[in-house]
C-alpha cells in the first residue's frame, strides 16, 4: 500500500489545484497512466502515476488547493485491494475542509439537468470541459456534472445537447486577466519571474554566440518536402533540434539538472521547448528521450507538444524533466537573442530567425540563409572552451543535416 501525493512541477511550486480525476476506487494502473489533472500557475497539467497498482481510495476532490507532498490517493496491490474488499466496505476518501455550497433545489422536470456543484461560487469544470463550452457558448451552470463531486467533464460537454435554444451566460467578472481557461496570466508571470529571478542568482551564466550558414539544409529540405503533403513537412526547427540534442553527445555536459553535488550528467536528452502563450507567458515543456528521435520524429513531436501546451494538456513529467531548453524566436523574430537559463538545468540554447545575409562562399560574396544560435551555459559545470565546442558541433551537424 503506497500513498500517491501531490507532485511538484517545478522548483517555484508550492501547491496546486486538483481539478479532476481521470480514475476511481477500483481501477487499475500501470506506471505512466494519466490518473488526475491539477492546475498550476502553469496551467492544467495531466498527472502521470509512477507505480503500478489498484485504486483503493481518492483522498481528495476536485476543487481542493493542495500543497506539494499532501496525500491525493491511496494505492494499493491488486491482490490487497481484493483482500481488503472481501473483509471490509471500501474506505471512504479522506473529508477535506469544504468550501460552503448553496443546496440544489430540486429539478423542475425531468427534462431539466441538474446544476452542477459549485466551489467558492464557481462552477466545478475541468479546464477541458470549460474550453470546449466557451466554444460552444454553452453555459456550464446547464450541464449536468458525471466526475468526481458532480464536477463537468469535457464528456459531459460534448454528450449536452440543449432541449431549447439556450440564452447567453451572463458575464462573469474574474480577477485574472484573459487567457486560457484554467490558466492565470498574472499567476504564470509571477512564476516566470520567481524562476528567472532564481537563476541569476544563483546560475553564473557565461554567454556564447555563433552564425551557422543554413543555405545547404534549405536546399535539402526544399528537395524533400517537394514529394510530401503538408502534413509530412520537414521544418527547419526541427533541423536546429535535432542537431543541438545530437551535439551534446560531444559536450555531455550541458545536458542535465544541477540539483546535487557532485553534478552529474543526465544520459537521456529531454530537450526543453519553450513555447509562446497566445495570450503571453512562456511554457517550456520537453520532448522525452530526443536523442533517439531523427528529425521527422522530432518533427511530429514538436507538433504534438505546441498543440497540447496551447490546449493546457502537459504531463508532469514533460514539465518536470527537461535537462535542457532551446528557445527560437521562428521565421518573425529577431537577429539574435541571449537567454537566461531554466533552472535546476545547465544550458540554454537560442536560435534567432533564419535571414539572407550576405556570406563568403568559395571567395566570394553571396547571399545565404544563416541563422545566429546562441549558448547560455552554468560556469559551474562547464566553460567556454567546452561551449565553443558545443557551437561548433551544431554547425557541422547542419552542413549535413541527417534528412532523407
Amino acid at each position: 500500500m503506497s500513498i500517491f501525493t501531490m507532485p511538484s512541477l517545478g522548483a517555484d511550486m508550492e501547491e496546486g489545484k486538483l481539478v479532476e480525476w481521470l480514475v476511481k476506487p477500483g481501477d487499475k494502473v500501470k506506471k505512466g497512466d494519466i490518473v488526475a489533472v491539477v492546475e498550476t500557475q502553469k496551467g492544467a497539467i495531466e498527472i502521470e502515476i509512477f507505480e503500478a497498482g489498484e485504486i483503493s481510495a481518492l483522498l481528495a476532490e476536485p476543487g481542493q488547493t493542495l500543497p506539494v507532498g499532501a496525500p491525493l490517493a491511496r494505492l494499493g496491490a491488486a491482490e490487497e485491494a481484493e483482500v481488503s474488499a472481501a473483509v471490509a466496505a471500501p474506505e471512504p476518501a479522506v473529508e477535506a475542509p469544504k468550501a460552503v455550497v448553496p443546496p440544489t433545489p430540486a429539478p423542475a422536470s425531468a427534462a431539466r439537468p441538474v446544476p452542477p456543484p459549485a466551489l467558492g461560487g464557481a462552477v466545478l469544470a475541468s479546464p477541458a470541459a470549460r474550453a470546449r463550452a466557451a466554444e460552444l457558448g454553452t453555459a456550464l451552470e446547464a450541464i449536468a456534472g458525471s466526475g468526481p463531486g458532480g464536477a463537468i467533464l469535457l464528456s459531459d460537454v460534448e454528450r449536452y445537447v440543449p432541449s431549447a435554444p439556450q440564452p447567453a451566460a451572463e458575464p462573469v467578472a474574474e480577477d485574472r486577466p484573459k487567457g486560457k481557461p484554467g490558466l492565470d496570466m498574472t499567476e504564470m508571470r509571477r512564476a516566470i519571474a520567481a524562476a528567472m529571478s532564481r537563476a541569476k542568482r544563483e546560475i553564473p551564466h557565461y554567454y556564447l554566440t555563433h552564425e551557422i550558414d543554413l543555405q545547404s539544409a534549405q536546399e535539402r529540405l526544399t528537395a524533400l518536402n517537394r514529394d510530401r503533403t503538408p502534413d509530412r513537412r520537414l521544418l527547419m526547427g526541427a533541423l536546429l533540434v535535432h542537431a543541438t540534442v545530437t551535439a551534446l553527445a560531444k559536450v555531455p555536459e550541458l545536458n542535465g539538472r544541477y540539483e546535487a553535488e557532485p553534478y552529474a550528467p543526465s544520459g537521456p536528452v529531454h530537450c526543453g521547448m519553450a513555447v509562446a502563450m497566445r495570450g503571453g507567458g512562456l511554457i517550456a515543456p520537453a520532448i522525452l528521450e530526443a536523442q533517439v528521435k531523427d528529425p521527422d520524429a522530432i518533427m511530429a513531436a514538436m507538433r504534438d507538444i505546441v498543440a497540447r501546451t496551447r490546449a493546457g494538456r502537459l504531463r508532469n513529467s514533460e514539465i518536470t524533466q527537461g535537462t535542457i531548453t532551446i528557445s527560437s524566436l521562428g521565421e518573425n523574430g529577431v537577429d539574435a537573442l541571449i537567454g537566461v537559463i531554466y533552472p535546476p538545468q545547465v544550458a540554454l540554447v537560442g536560435f534567432g530567425a533564419p535571414r539572407v545575409r550576405p556570406m563568403v562562399q568559395d571567395g566570394a560574396v553571396q547571399p545565404r540563409l544563416a541563422v545566429t544560435v546562441s549558448l547560455a551555459a552554468d560556469h559551474r559545470v562547464s566553460d567556454g572552451r567546452r561551449g565553443a565546442l558545443f557551437l561548433a558541433e551544431i554547425d557541422r551537424l547542419l552542413q549535413e543535416p541527417a534528412i532523407p
